[in-house]
């Protein structure tokens, strides 16, 4: 004869079903598929050692975590957990250098690291997630990694999905040069958002992180825009965009940090200082260097890095075909080095919309999730959430 369940078991059944939504089970299958492979097994301990700042799995915050305003009072403990992983990305090269003669492919693999914090909000209908793109070219995402914490703060629920594009921090570094251009990148980032299973998303970008995510979206509205009528999306929707101290031009942004940095000689000429004050002034204002920034740069890339990777890039609005792209958010510091006249062409010409809106971090400069973390939290997930 089957006993009948004592009633507290029987509840907590009850309440361990009721957490464990639809959604909730889809994205623990997804993260298991993506996890459980050779090569992320391969690296799992290399991962634990590679910066105080890395941990595959991170101790639960009380151990407890609450929902907030629309997301009602549930406690969900595995929300505040964190996911990392390796997905392979291919570069092909042809073995002759005249494009005109035959020749065979050759096809390489590289791996490239991303991290999800809170993974189990990934599917979720209430909360987008935020995917994040670093800037550089070269700077990895250690950086904006607090950028998870104050989304949603004091109890952020949103997922959110960093990687290190190929050629910095935990991803590998090809010392070919071929294997490294935007439109690489772009690709880089295609596959990983359909790896990740994501129906929809938010992007962010900082700095060069915002030239990627523009570009990305002004590929997908051209390409949506260009196939036959009733032809569905093959990516998934982009639900807004957000550019964080992001020039329209590089050469224009170049010219800036050489007026600071030829105004800054003139106060002081010891270089010796040069590098710090120009951080205290107009990268960073704290005195003291950031943990993150110190390990972003610690294991930035050495091949492709810098405004000298992409020295002519231009942002140009799309053509005319192109479908609606996501509305737009664009911030910078008030003593950011990327100028008010750097992001302008953002707002006015470069959208095929006027759902463009712009955002001044007063006492920020260029990294102003650092500097204002709270504030610069509420901004992103205020914006985000009026397009959930």
């Amino acid at each position: 004869m089957i006993q009948p369940l004592p009633t507290s078991t029987t509840f907590l059944v009850l309440f361990l079903v009721a957490i464990f939504t639809f959604d909730s089970l889809v994205e623990m299958a997804n993260c298991w598929n993506l996890n459980t492979s050779p090569t992320a097994i391969r690296r799992h301990r290399a991962l634990a050692t590679f910066s105080s700042c890395t941990a595959t799995t991170t101790l639960l915050h009380k151990n407890t975590y609450s929902r907030r305003n629309k997301y009602s009072s549930v406690s969900l403990a595995a929300a505040a957990k964190e996911r990392v992983g390796f997905v392979k990305v291919s570069r092909r090269f042809g073995t002759v250098a005249d494009p005109t003669e035959e020749g065979d492919i050759d096809t390489h693999e590289y791996d490239l690291h991303y991290k999800i914090v809170r993974p189990m909000n990934l599917s979720s209908q209430l909360a987008a997630p935020l995917v994040v793109l670093h800037g550089g070219p070269g700077v990895p995402s250690d950086y904006l990694y607090p950028l998870a914490d104050v989304v949603g703060d004091p109890t952020p629920y949103r997922s959110v999905v960093f990687y290190d594009q190929l050629g910095c921090g935990r991803s590998e570094e090809p010392t070919d040069p071929r294997c490294y251009s935007i439109a690489l990148a772009l690709d880089d980032l295609d596959f990983l958002l359909k790896k990740l299973n994501l129906k929809q998303f938010h992007l962010y970008g900082q700095s060069f992180g915002g030239i990627l995510a523009y570009e990305y979206i002004k590929r997908v509205a051209e390409r949506e825009g260009s196939r036959p009528s009733g032809n569905g999306s093959s990516a998934p929707k982009c639900l807004s965009i957000i550019l964080s101290s992001t020039p329209t031009e590089v050469k224009m942004v170049e010219q800036d940090v050489n007026e600071i940095l030829a105004r800054l000689r003139e106060e002081d000429d010891d270089e010796s200082t040069l590098a710090e004050r120009f951080r205290l002034e107009c990268q960073c204002r704290i005195a003291s260097y950031p943990e993150p920034l110190k390990a972003a740069y610690g294991h930035a890339g050495s091949v492709w890095k810098g405004t000298a990777a992409i020295p002519d890039y231009v942002a140009h609005p799309p053509t005319k075909n192109a479908k609606r792209m996501p509305s737009a958010l664009v911030m910078r510091g008030e003593f950011d080095f990327v100028s008010s006249e750097c992001i302008c062409g953002w707002k006015s010409t470069l959208f095929n919309h006027k759902f463009v809106r712009e955002k001044i971090l007063k006492a920020c400069s260029h990294h102003a999730l650092l500097e204002n973390g709270a504030g610069y939290g509420e901004i992103v997930e205020s914006f985000c959430s009026e397009y959930d």
